[in-house]
């Protein structure tokens, strides 16, 4: 493991997660996240603020943690308290320590072709795709969706790859004519079952990025993703489940992020 070779060297990892005005779910999925980071060998810190707290002073944390040489990765959980700028926050956050490839330097390596950070949903996509077999040189991809932190990054990590890449937002019209030629299909919109069966191409691989909660007619809660699983399943080659698809994948993108970060920082060969 590279963590374990870096620590070997007493170079060790260290990845330190801001938890602003904690809801149960954001709690669990930090501990969860901090048992990831130590059955590799990654340290990890939780940093709490309540939801009250100032702009300013999350900033001013940002930069102490910034300059600490024991800190190698940085993170902020969201969704934030309303009254602060997420985006803004996380620009703040040092290019090489933003081990969720979310400062806009790091989105702009990846537009020149030279990805330092890439941001680890974008990368979980990307590598359920590769866990495919496909060749992607000069497959048809479509993405469905186009954030910052998601639909523009895979797009471009895809052109990277050499794929015919086409992004449909919400000014697209017709997107089934778009869907339907894919042969790789990637949807991250956050609209529950907005692929059904007629969107998609038979044999087509189909990559499940949206994360939407419902809540079902005997009251209970369950999350599913922008594709219809049950309806499109039977179509094609190879579709990721939600949950249980690019979610466990971008913890493994952090941890991956996590451990390239303290490498460019402890000057170490890839």
């Amino acid at each position: 493991m590279r963590a374990a070779a870096l620590r070997e060297m007493g170079k060790p990892v260290h990845l330190v997660a801001l938890l602003i005005g904690g809801t149960p779910a954001g709690e669990l999925y930090a501990r969860r996240q901090g048992e990831a980071c130590a059955a590799v060998g990654i340290g990890y810190e939780l940093l709490c603020m309540p939801d009250d707290v100032s702009q300013r002073a999350i900033k001013s944390e940002i930069r102490r943690l910034n300059k600490d040489p024991a800190v190698t990765g940085i993170m902020m959980h969201l969704p934030l308290p309303a009254h602060l700028d997420a985006a803004r926050l996380q620009y703040e956050i040092d290019v090489v320590k933003d081990v969720e490839g979310v400062n806009p330097a790091n989105i702009g390596y990846v537009v020149y072709g030279h990805t330092l950070i890439a941001p680890c949903t974008a990368l979980s996509a990307l590598e359920l795709i590769r866990s495919t077999g496909a060749r992607l040189t000069g497959a048809e991809a479509v993405v469905v969706g186009a954030s910052e932190i998601a639909g523009k990054p895979i797009a471009l990590l895809l052109a990277e790859q050499m794929a015919t890449v086409t992004l449909c937002h919400i000014a697209t019209k017709d997107l089934k004519s778009h869907t339907r030629r894919a042969e790789v299909l990637v949807v991250a919109v956050g609209k529950p079952k907005l692929i059904g069966a007629d969107h998609v191409k038979e044999g087509a691989i189909v990559i499940d990025v949206g994360i939407n909660r419902i809540t079902g007619a005997d009251g209970t809660t369950r999350t599913i993703g922008d594709v219809d699983f049950d309806a499109v399943k039977e179509k094609v080659a190879h579709i990721s489940p939600v949950p249980g698809g690019v979610g466990p994948m971008t913890v493994a993108m952090l941890l991956r992020n996590t451990v390239r970060s303290a490498e460019i920082l402890h000057k170490v060969p890839r």
